[in-house]
């Protein structure tokens, strides 16, 4: 198979070691083989990114927009390919590919947009005859980390507004995903945005990724992954008082009270639990239902989970891909032996399955009869697997809903106003929804969490200055 090397000071560099990318749906047909980087080849990306940034963030804004759009419209040109390119290597289904490749372009055009309104403000200055202004300058060299579950989406959202205002970046994506990233990198090669500005390190996190966050010239880091790794890389840039944006973990509430319609709450509940494989931060892992309703709801689920088609990810008739890897697989297991420990009821699922091709097949799991207290409702599982909660009423709803040390998204369903408007209020997450699934990022809106979900500014929108740029006051005497 073709070798795939990192992207280093615009030029393609063989990596220390060469691995091969595992297709989850079918084990025994690789999608390829990605040069992994060594960390003096880190060292040499991050040098490149310093010298090249100074040039790039005083180049015209109409510059940094001509580049990033064109990067843009090459992904929605080829959003059917990348997209199976992105399914095979890690699972997810193919609308769900595509659609993950058209939001990174339209990622790329947003902020292709966002680098030509150059915010600042003038003012009178309070001293007699002085005038005051406030411009926004990029930071320098920005690390860039991005999660395996959307290597595009994410990679996305943090490489458009980086290059967008300014920035240098070096980029070092999961190492379970290095095609999407390569050629993501490869289309960025290709568009104008000088050598060094952009660089691509593939590589294991505990060395390359270790490398990285700790490197004295990162002006900043914007991390995607688990709440253990954002603790790792907070604490190692508070040492050097570097920037530092982290998007974490979930255990999303997604509360059904007496009034919902009950299948708008299910196939939303149905979509945000177990599409994507449950693989995904904003799934929808605690499903907590009024008494009144529980039982219908869950009859409803049911209903839904026996009809659910897992298969191969390419297959067109597949709801449902496998699991990205073995040790995801396992963890998976695992916790499903831990909610039966714990006395939870398995409704439905938890079985292995098997295909025509072998891969990491695991059938939808659905717990009742559980308690917030239990570890299926406390720890993120990140797997097909989701649990239901009775409650009394909305108030009890709402306590169980925030009783967690996360924060990132919960849904309500109900047709009261006044439930709907004390929620959007008292949810203690960074975002809610009311009768929609808790999954979903919009390219224009602010996306982030509370608690142990994020720490550091938003993400996305035009709120992505704030963490991309620093703001700089000028005192002037004409």
């Amino acid at each position: 198979m073709e070798r795939h090397a990192n992207f280093i000071a615009g030029d393609w560099v063989a990596g220390s070691q060469t691995v091969i990318n595992d297709n989850p749906s079918d084990l025994d047909s690789p999608v390829g083989d990605y040069d992994f980087a060594a960390v003096t080849q880190l060292n040499d990306a991050v040098a490149a990114a310093k010298a090249a940034q100074p040039a790039w963030g005083e180049a015209s804004p109409q510059v940094r927009f001509d580049a990033l759009d064109k990067i843009g419209t090459e992904l929605l040109a080829r959003k059917e390919e990348l997209g199976r390119q992105l399914c095979a290597e890690e699972g997810k289904t193919l609308p769900e590919g595509i659609g993950e490749v058209t939001r990174a372009g339209q990622f790329f055009k947003w902020f292709a947009s966002e680098a030509l309104r150059a915010h600042g403000d003038k003012m009178q200055g309070l001293r007699p005859g002085t005038e005051m202004e406030s411009t926004r300058e990029p930071l320098g060299v920005v690390g860039v980390i991005t999660p395996w579950n959307f290597p595009m989406g994410v990679g996305s959202w943090k490489i458009a507004p980086a290059l967008a205002f300014g920035n240098a970046v070096v980029w070092k994506p999961a190492e379970l995903v290095p095609a999407s990233a390569w050629s993501m990198a490869e289309i960025i090669s290709r568009s104008g945005v000088p050598a060094g500005v952009f660089n691509l390190v593939m590589g294991q996190g505990s060395d390359v990724g270790a490398a990285l966050i700790n490197h004295r010239d990162i002006a900043a880091l914007t991390f995607t992954g688990s709440t253990r790794t954002g603790r790792i890389i907070a604490e190692a840039a508070a040492k050097r008082f570097c920037r530092v944006q982290l998007e974490m973990g979930g255990k999303n509430p997604l509360i059904v009270l007496a009034d919902a319609d009950l299948d708008l709450a299910a196939d939303a509940a149905f979509q945000g639990a177990f599409f994507s494989t449950g693989q995904r931060c904003t799934a929808s892992s605690r499903l907590i239902v009024v008494d009144e309703v529980h039982d219908a709801f869950v009859a409803k689920m049911l209903e839904r989970l026996r009809k659910v088609k897992i298969g191969h990810a390419l297959d067109a008739e597949t709801q449902i891909g496998p699991v990205v890897d073995a040790r995801q697989f396992k963890q998976d297991l695992d916790y499903l032996e831990i909610g039966k420990q714990e006395g939870a009821h398995l409704a439905h699922g938890g079985e292995v399955l098997t295909r025509s091709t072998r891969g990491h097949y695991l059938n939808c799991a659905l717990f009742t009869e559980t308690k917030n207290e239990m570890r299926i409702n406390r720890e993120e599982i990140f797997g097909p697997i989701a649990a239901t909660i009775r409650v009394r009423d909305y108030d009890e709803a709402l306590n169980v809903a925030n009783d967690t040390e996360y924060g990132l998204t919960a849904s309500l369903f109900t047709r009261s106003l006044k439930h709907a408007s004390h929620f959007k209020r008292h949810s203690q997450t960074g975002g809610c929804s009311i009768n929609l699934p808790t999954a979903g990022v919009d390219y224009n809106a602010p996306f982030g969490g509370r608690k142990n979900s994020s720490y550091g500014p938003r993400e996305t929108g035009e709120v992505a200055r704030d963490f991309f740029t620093i703001l700089k006051t000028s005192y002037i005497r004409p």
